[in-house]
């Protein structure tokens, strides 16, 4: 099993930076896709940005050009820098770690942390 822990939310005024960690108690294969979601109070949790094996991002529309997922695999750790910010990125931030079945696209392993909070206001 892995275990997933987040740091590094916190309260941070409109415009503001914050950069989040996610520290894997495992190793992290690098087949992993790790991702950072996010879930507003009385909101479906959301994908805000993942980072392939390959080194490949995706991102939230909403916070292109704003955040930015980085991942060390021999370190086994997944980051995310939120600049920018506003407060509609109020929400609990969680890190995610998916591997993915081969052409199904099937999901074999998906491993959350216990999410940190980041609140956005003056």
């Amino acid at each position: 099993q892995v275990q997933l822990v987040e740091s590094g939310g916190g309260l941070v005024q409109p415009g503001g930076s914050l950069r989040l960690s996610c520290a894997a108690s495992g190793s992290i294969s690098s087949m992993y896709i790790m991702g950072w979601y996010h879930q507003g109070l009385g909101k479906q949790r959301e994908l805000v940005a993942t980072i392939t094996s390959g080194g490949g991002t995706n991102y939230l529309d909403y916070v292109k050009g704003r955040f930015t997922i980085s991942r060390d695999n021999a370190k086994n750790t997944v980051d995310l820098q939120m600049n920018r910010l506003k407060p509609e990125d109020t929400a609990v931030y969680y890190c995610n770690a998916r591997l993915l079945r081969l052409r199904t696209d099937e999901l074999i392993y998906n491993y959350w942390g216990q999410g940190t909070q980041v609140t956005v206001s003056s």
